[in-house]
């Protein structure tokens, strides 16, 4: 009998540093809520990934990973650098596509294949989005998409991603603790 694959694996968080520049605390922040959501998530079989907290709601790890996924996206593709970049896991006839969609694979059946896929997705996001943010000198740069109408200083960006991994994070915790009791910061 063989063992199911486990994801992904814990990586290593730092604390931010006590005393810093206002950019290096909020990527020091950013980076630790990064962190936090893959240590919530490391260990875990794509079939405790894909456990749903309490019906009616469609909330789980893997749904959080790729919403996620999806928030790094939107923010620093489309609304800091201006792209077109189409959604990954939800669509015009599907809002919460990130979270309902999960189990409904149709192009990757075998639910191992499609976790290994959606961490990647995860990382490759995380990694375009630290690349866009570098190309801009200041905080006060505005992105060159918008969002509701808006220009959005990379400021705003980074603290609206903190609170975003932060709010989700505390999910994420609660999640975990119902799958197999682990608890913690």
């Amino acid at each position: 009998m063989t063992t199911p694959p486990e994801f992904p694996p814990a990586p290593d968080r730092v604390d931010p540093p006590y005393r810093d520049g206002e950019r290096a605390a909020l990527e020091a922040w950013l980076a630790f809520h990064r962190a936090t959501l893959l240590v919530k998530t490391a260990g875990l079989t794509a079939e405790q990934l894909g456990r749903r907290s309490v019906p009616p709601s469609t909330l789980s790890l893997r749904g959080l990973v790729r919403h996620l996924t999806e928030v790094e996206r939107s923010w620093f593709r489309r609304v800091l650098d201006g792209q077109q970049a189409p959604p990954l896991y939800y669509g015009p006839d599907d809002d919460d596509g990130d979270f309902d969609a999960v189990g409904r694979d149709t192009d990757h059946p075998d639910p191992d294949t499609a976790v290994a896929r959606e961490f990647a997705a995860f990382s490759a996001e995380v990694e375009v989005s630290r690349a866009l943010a570098a190309q801009h000198d200041s905080l006060d740069d505005l992105g060159a998409g918008q969002r509701r109408g808006e220009s959005v200083s990379l400021r705003w960006i980074y603290l609206h991603m903190i609170e975003e991994y932060a709010r989700h994070n505390g999910h994420a915790d609660l999640l975990r603790e119902c799958i197999d009791g682990a608890t913690g910061d």
